[in-house]
């Protein structure tokens, strides 16, 4: 930390601007401003008890760098900075009446912060600074603004700290990370019909789009405020990297990604990374003849699925499908499998439940079957496919190809938890040869992505 500031320092930081003009700070002037605060240090005192508001009474000053602009209007009256301009620790969001800031605090401007009279609580679910209005933080009056940020005429390049959607927690808020490997939701992007960032009937407030991984990472939210100036832009088709602010939704339900302009999403490539489909649409009527049944009632509670041919498989993690009995607003179907990472500790959590070998060459009119319900999906989500060419093998699961079925329906996290919702019938007449069907999880036993998911009433049915 570094040593305190002299108290005429700080009168000279609150007298930038001249008495009658508060509208905007004065030139920038290179004055000796010391600091006697860290970010981390205000974040520690925030976090100790999210739930109340801090306020600033003595003459503190911590230095910070901007990294939002409200150049394209995704921002609009916050401000968003970071400790360092190179792996940051600790970010805010800083509440002010100031339109078009970014023509004095700009995007890896330098900026001192006085703090006393400033308060820090949650706004939206992420730590904000501001002024204290009763228990609430609001915007520092634009009057006000020059008294307590002084921006210094150093602008350094920022370079966003790398993550995965995976690690997305806390800590990572207010900072301006970057997420590699990335492409838009292959629905967004049908070239006939692409989709805007923020321009489409549904969108009320800001345009929310999925963003999926192409290396099996989670996949993400990424949020466009329908005041932006690129709203009504296309979304771009290929794959690559998005730089962008991490934060929460209005509703603080899930972290989403704000970009500063449109360019911070690197798609720079028409080559995608979708995953092989396989897709022979919905099949008109169950057939006579069941290759496969299973409601899981015969399984033991709390006890891993086996038997009848599954073959229950931990990728990563230490949570396998487990049977479970359930009463109440999400009742289970008598017993149900269900897949649940809360409490195991794990970073990641990739199980698959897979049928016995199905074979397809020696019936006709084959078609699937089940029910999926999610128990809150938490940002988790599960998956059904289908191989030709594993071997039953464990080990050599990863060196098959699986495809989608992309006609199954499976629950959504905007669907009620407690229903249970049909796949659809399945049709699987188009595939030759011998396969196997599986239902794969993926979650882990964060917060955010520690989701339930429930399966029953698998049938295989041919004509």
């Amino acid at each position: 930390m570094k040593k305190i500031l002299p108290f005429l320092s700080l009168i000279i930081l609150a007298s930038c601007a001249p008495e009658d003009d508060h509208s905007a700070p004065e030139e920038t002037r290179d004055l000796a401003v010391e600091t006697n605060m860290d970010l981390p240090a205000v974040l520690g005192l925030h976090f100790q008890n999210p739930e109340r508001l801090v306020t600033f009474d003595k003459d503190l000053v911590l230095e910070a760098y901007v990294v939002s602009s409200d150049e394209a209007g995704n921002f609009y009256k916050e401000m968003v900075v970071q400790d360092k301009p190179h792996n940051p620790t600790a970010g805010i969001n800083i509440k002010l009446n100031m339109a078009s800031y970014y023509q004095f605090f700009n995007f890896g401007r330098k900026i001192h912060i006085n703090l006393k009279g400033l308060s820090v609580g949650q706004v939206n679910g992420v730590a904000a600074l501001g002024v204290a209005e009763g228990n609430q933080i609001v915007n520092i009056p634009q009057s006000s603004v020059s008294h307590h940020i002084y921006r210094s005429s150093e602008v350094v390049e920022i370079t966003p700290k790398i993550i995965q959607a995976s690690e997305f927690n806390d800590g990572l808020e207010n900072l301006f990370v970057k997420i590699n490997d990335v492409q838009f939701n292959k629905l967004l992007t049908i070239p006939e019909k692409p989709a805007t960032y923020a321009a489409e009937e549904n969108d009320e407030f800001d345009g929310e789009r999925l963003v999926e991984s192409c290396t099996g990472d989670f996949p993400f939210i990424l949020s466009t405020s329908t005041y932006a100036d690129f709203a009504a832009l296309k979304l771009p088709m290929g794959s690559g990297n998005v730089s962008g602010i991490l934060t929460r939704d209005f509703y603080d339900e899930f972290y989403t990604i704000y970009v500063n302009y449109p360019g911070d999403i690197e798609l720079s490539t028409n080559l995608r990374c979708d995953p092989k489909v396989t897709d022979c649409g919905l099949a008109s009527q169950i057939g006579d003849k069941i290759l496969f049944e299973d409601d899981f009632s015969s399984q033991k509670n709390n006890k891993p699925v086996e038997g009848k041919g599954w073959k229950n498989i931990i990728q990563e993690g230490s949570r396998p499908w487990e049977a479970y009995t359930a009463k109440g607003a999400n009742a289970s179907l008598g017993r149900s499998a269900r897949m649940r990472p809360s409490g195991s500790g794990d970073a990641r959590s990739l199980s698959w439940l897979i049928t016995p070998k199905i074979n397809f060459d020696t019936n006709s009119g084959e078609a699937l079957s089940f029910k999926t319900s999610t128990s809150l999906a938490n940002g988790s989500f599960m998956e059904v496919l289908i191989s030709t060419d594993w071997d039953g093998v464990e080990e050599n699961i990863l060196k098959a190809e699986w495809n989608i079925l992309s006609a199954a329906y499976i629950a959504q996290s905007n669907d009620f938890f407690g229903d249970w919702i049909s796949s659809g019938l399945v049709d699987l007449s188009c595939i030759a040869g011998k396969g196997y069907i599986a239902f794969r999880y993926t979650g882990s036993d964060h917060t955010y992505y520690n989701g339930v998911y429930e399966l029953d009433d698998v049938i295989v049915s041919a004509d």
